[in-house]
């Protein structure tokens, strides 16, 4: 997000959301933001920020690969469920339409304040598992991100 061209989300439609795959690897990649290691913000809510546009959270713990192969039709006993986090309900809704007709459940974390969640480090991240697990996993997630995930 930070190298994005300034404004490349600027002629996007009214209502039109961007979902973030993305996640802060604040040691390995992206260094220190400090909007996200002094203030709290959660990595989507930053992106949401920087962009000016409405973010859903979703695919960011997932294998690509797994998008390819992992995919079932809806009520299969192994149907794998991905989280969604947003603020908006709407675009969250549309979002949660598009990974189901993907081949995959979805677990609403809530909004992007509770997206932390789902972030690195948390017992979802990497999760392949369908909704009860991940609901679980969800629930144990530790508010404070592990020492590998911080500046």
């Amino acid at each position: 997000v930070p190298n994005l061209p300034h404004g490349l989300v600027d002629q996007a439609a009214e209502g039109v959301a961007v979902i973030d795959t993305g996640n802060y690897y604040p040691k390995q990649r992206d260094g220190r933001i400090a909007a996200i290691e002094d203030e709290g913000l959660t990595e989507s809510g930053w992106t949401a920020r920087q962009i000016g546009h409405t973010v859903v959270k979703a695919f960011n713990g997932t294998y690509a690969q797994d998008i390819l192969d992992r995919h079932r039709p809806a009520g299969a006993p192994d149907r794998l469920a991905l989280p969604v986090a947003g603020d908006d309900e709407a675009a969250k809704r549309v979002v949660r339409e598009l990974i189901d007709e993907l081949g995959f459940d979805t677990v609403d974390t809530g909004g992007l304040d509770d997206s932390w969640r789902q972030q690195p480090g948390t017992p979802v991240y990497g999760l392949q598992k369908g909704v009860d697990e991940v609901t679980k996993a969800l629930a144990q997630a530790p508010r404070e991100r592990s020492a590998d995930f911080r500046a």
